[in-house]
């Protein structure tokens, strides 16, 4: 019987008075005995005084104090029931979800989660909790069983009933219930970023993908042996240049791109370089042991392992974005944007246009793999005023083709892949100093790789860009 009915009984049933009285002494001396885990029952404190008074409920107090709303709500008047969940119901549930900490968990996942265990429309004894189902703060349900005892969603057992306060009743239970809309993410590959803030913008674009993307992530594959993730952090978003999510059809693509049909462990990666099958073409990896695993060149493979039931996660520090234009279609793009940087190689690739050694054409084709050493324009001046010419219609087409060539390997190679030695063009050698970044060729001139990594490892349908700061030369 709730204290506010004792009191009730005793102020309308004077002959009671004296019985009732010393019944109530009774209990508060009883009350006195116990140890601080569980909070002493009593309605001079609201919700939230009742549960800093628990030394078993620290955890949730810590969580409460991250929302002055929520502490706001629990401390004003109002008919609450607050389901209280344990430290060591905390404790399960990070080990659930794997994290360390609630200060891991975004903000928002936690507070949907404690709203999820306040009932804001009445303070409900035990007695008065039948089964059924009971909506929460959040708008979803809670599944009450009675059978044995009071369990809520078959997870979580009432193991201290009925303690008061003076806006509510809280019932301490053993678990901690996470809403039905979130279950089907606990344990899968999406857990690990859905549960911790460095992922905030990798969920919010699965979010915003088509719902289909997040229900691919939560099954086991095309193929049925589950599924890889690389997972990008916040930063990796920043690092590839993604201030904002982009359109839907757009977030499809990239999302999917970073998802391989299949459970594949850090120790099953090839060695060596490697293309590599998505759910949206192949990316391309360099497994340069513990020099580092990297993607594409320019995104590295920082954490691995992460299992999950459907699957395993691999923490990659850069976002993947699947190529879709040509080389040619790249360099003209970058020749005509606001700081151009190739207009003159666009023009010399257009000048071989037609003839028999069509290299524009070979740039152009979709069905090639191709790496290009990309000189800037300043290198075509540093060209041209060696040459004595003023631009590339002045240089003898023969001899601007083989020129050309001698900036083309017939193979795509990132510059993770670069190793010291030579290495083959379609006219002739150049010689790679990988320690350095530096390009020789045949004629003994240096050019030095870009050392704005967005010049770099520029990824096309049919190969790979790395701009560098000097024309070579063949013999």
């Amino acid at each position: 019987m709730k204290p506010k009915k004792i009191l009730h009984l005793f102020f309308s049933r004077p002959r009671w008075g004296v019985t009732l009285f010393l019944l109530s002494l009774v209990l508060v001396a009883t009350s006195c005995d116990d140890d601080d885990d569980n909070p002493t029952p009593t309605e001079t404190q609201n919700i939230v005084q009742v549960a800093q008074g628990s030394s078993n409920l620290t955890t949730l107090v810590s969580a409460l104090t991250k929302y002055p709303d929520l502490v706001s709500t629990l401390s004003g008047n109002g008919d609450f029931t607050v389901f209280a969940p344990t430290n060591a119901a905390f404790t399960d549930l990070l080990a659930a979800v794997g994290q360390t900490s609630i200060d891991d968990i975004p903000e928002d996942v936690l507070k949907n989660i404690l709203q999820y265990h306040v009932i804001t429309t009445d303070d409900l004894n035990a007695n008065e909790l039948t089964a059924g189902s009971l909506e929460t703060a959040n708008t979803e349900d809670i599944a009450v069983t009675t059978t044995g005892g009071v369990k809520l969603n078959g997870t979580a057992n009432v193991t201290t009933a009925d303690v008061e306060a003076t806006n509510g009743v809280v019932h301490i239970v053993d678990a901690v219930l996470v809403p039905p809309s979130v279950i089907p993410i606990v344990g899968t590959i999406v857990a690990p970023a859905y549960f911790n803030k460095d992922f905030t913008t990798l969920i919010g674009a699965v979010k915003a993908a088509d719902p289909s993307i997040l229900t691919t992530l939560l099954g086991n594959g095309p193929s049925g042996n589950g599924l890889t993730l690389f997972a990008p952090t916040n930063a990796a978003f920043t690092a590839a240049g993604i201030t904002s999510l982009p359109d839907q059809a757009t977030l499809n693509a990239v999302l999917t791109y970073h998802v391989i049909d299949g459970e594949v462990m850090a120790s099953d990666l090839p060695e060596g370089s490697a293309s590599i099958p998505t759910l949206n073409g192949n990316f391309y990896l360099s497994n340069n042991g513990s020099s580092g695993v990297f993607i594409n060149g320019t995104t590295e493979v920082i954490a691995t392992d992460i299992s999950a039931s459907n699957g395993v996660v691999h923490v990659i520090d850069r976002t993947l974005m699947p190529p879709s234009q040509t080389i040619a279609e790249i360099a003209v793009d970058l020749s005509t944007s606001s700081n151009p940087e190739f207009t003159q190689l666009v023009a010399a690739l257009s000048r071989t246009s037609g003839t028999a050694t069509d290299l524009l054409a070979a740039v152009s084709n979709a069905d090639v793999n191709l790496t290009v050493f990309a000189p800037t324009d300043a290198a075509f001046e540093q060209l041209y005023t060696a040459l004595g010419v003023t631009s590339v219609d002045e240089i003898p087409l023969a001899t601007l083709t083989a020129v050309l060539q001698h900036h083309v390997i017939g193979a795509r190679v990132f510059s993770t892949d670069l190793v010291d030695g030579t290495a083959e063009t379609l006219n002739g050698d150049v010689t790679i100093h990988a320690g350095d970044g530096t390009i020789t060729d045949e004629s003994g001139n240096a050019a030095n790789l870009s050392e704005n990594a967005a010049l770099l490892n520029v990824l096309a349908t049919n190969g790979v860009i790395h701009t560098i700061d000097r024309v070579l030369l063949p013999q």
